[in-house]
């Protein structure tokens, strides 16, 4: 594998939120995830898992939405590449500190505009804290893998692809062919570190649509022990949220894990165990068929929840995708 000046210093570090449902963010976050919360005034919360002081940002807007992906690059010649390559490109990046850098619990980003209008921050360093947590698990694993993926739907998903691996030497761990709902669907896996996958792109075969209308599908935690997916889940469960997909066993990464529907409509799923990639070994051609090996079915979805899709679906037909280049 040849040398990149790029992968291995990129980890997925923190997520901007906004919603309307704050108070629901906290019992969903808090109560039902296991997350550890604190209250940083009116109208944010933040939320950790490890010693970096924030890593899930909720606060007041006009959205349900997942306002930002905040990306760490942990080598400065790795983020000076970086924005040089989205310089040579055309994209504009611009450069925080002051308030909102305090806000995501960094000196300074820099921000821009990735595909599908999802707003990227680079970041080099988070504050990090010695409190304790309160958590509702044993432990949250990241580390070097940094701290979840993001699965995003798209209707240009050979655009959104070439963006993650010219910008940040992202490396392909393979594909899933499904069928959900009748709709035929691709979801390509990319890799920005030993993490099997950071970024998911889905894309439905035959017809472009895009049936989901958050910035992202969904985000994902991985938690230290099997007792830790399951308690989770039945916290979920008896709390009445929706239960997208149960308990089961991912066919690609061996993940097993299940899906709840958050306040703001999108996607958590928590998971336990997924393999890590040997880079010296893997084969990238592979392509499973179907998502799971086991499990993994939708419990207790509404009916207004699955025409929430539909009508995003025939929508999103007649409107372009944004492609920063």
């Amino acid at each position: 594998m040849n040398a990149s000046p790029v992968f291995g210093n990129v980890h997925t570090g923190y997520a901007v939120i906004t919603t309307r449902k704050l108070d629901e963010w906290k019992r969903f976050g808090r109560d039902a995830l296991g997350l550890h919360m604190d209250e940083r005034g009116p109208g944010i919360v933040t939320f950790r898992v490890d010693d970096h002081e924030r890593r899930l940002i909720v606060r007041v807007g006009d959205s349900e939405d997942y306002a930002s992906l905040g990306l760490q690059v942990t080598s400065r010649a790795a983020l000076d590449e970086v924005l040089r390559r989205l310089k040579a490109r055309g994209v504009a990046v611009s450069e925080h500190g002051g308030t909102e850098a305090e806000l995501r619990g960094v000196d300074r980003f820099w921000s821009f505009t990735g595909p599908k209008r999802q707003t990227i921050e680079l970041f080099e360093t988070a504050r990090t804290t010695a409190e304790p947590l309160e958590l509702g698990m044993s432990g949250f694993l990241t580390g070097e893998a940094g701290l979840f993926h993001v699965a995003i739907t798209s209707k240009d998903p050979d655009r959104m692809i070439d963006f993650w691996q010219e910008i940040f030497d992202a490396r392909l761990s393979d594909k899933i062919e499904e069928t959900m709902s009748g709709v035929d669907m691709l979801i390509t896996f990319l890799r920005l570190n030993e993490r099997h996958h950071s970024i998911a792109v889905a894309r439905t075969k035959g017809l472009k649509l895009d049936p989901i209308p958050t910035k992202i599908q969904h985000m994902a935690f991985q938690v230290g022990e099997m007792d830790d997916v399951t308690r989770a889940f039945e916290r979920c469960r008896s709390m009445g949220y929706e239960i997208a997909m149960s308990m089961g066993q991912h066919t690609n990464d061996r993940e097993v894990s299940f899906y709840v529907v958050s306040p703001s409509g999108f996607e958590v799923e928590i998971g336990w165990n997924p393999l890590v990639v040997n880079e010296d070994e893997w084969d990238p051609e592979t392509v499973h068929q179907g998502t799971s090996i086991w499990g993994h079915k939708p419990l207790n979805l509404t009916f207004a929840h699955k025409m929430g899709q539909f009508r995003t679906g025939i929508a999103s037909l007649f409107r372009s995708e944004y492609r920063p280049f």
